[in-house]
């Protein structure tokens, strides 16, 4: 089995795409285009779907395996993004969750006087 880390994905994909004389498609426009696209397919699965129907999709092996395609999909769309335009996709998931952290701070609990207000 492949180690499973980035940068090496991200080659295998190039590589794949190199094979196949793809590289001349895969542009910033087009990649994000072609990402957009399979996360809409992924959205499509659970689009008629209660919320219990879709907590459980994952139980169906034939729900699970289409779910499971459709995110290798966007996952491999993303990252083929990321090289192309020079973003480490990891380091700037990293840093979003830093700003978010600073933008939106954990609610703060109740004070012990406000919960039992006669008011």
């Amino acid at each position: 089995m492949t180690e499973l880390d980035v940068p090496r994905l991200q080659r295998r994909l190039a590589a794949f795409a190199a094979a196949r004389d793809w590289e001349q498609y895969h542009t910033p426009k087009n990649l994000a285009i072609a990402l957009n696209v399979e996360a809409a397919e992924l959205a499509e699965i659970f689009q008629w779907l209660t919320p219990e129907q879709s907590a459980a999709i994952m139980d169906d092996p034939a729900s699970a395996h289409r779910v499971a395609d459709e995110v290798a999909d966007v996952l491999a769309y993303l990252l083929q993004f990321c090289q192309v335009v020079g973003v480490d996709p990891l380091a700037a998931l990293a840093a979003k969750i830093d700003r978010n952290e600073q933008r939106f701070p954990p609610a703060s609990p109740p004070k012990q006087d406000d919960c039992h207000s006669s008011e």
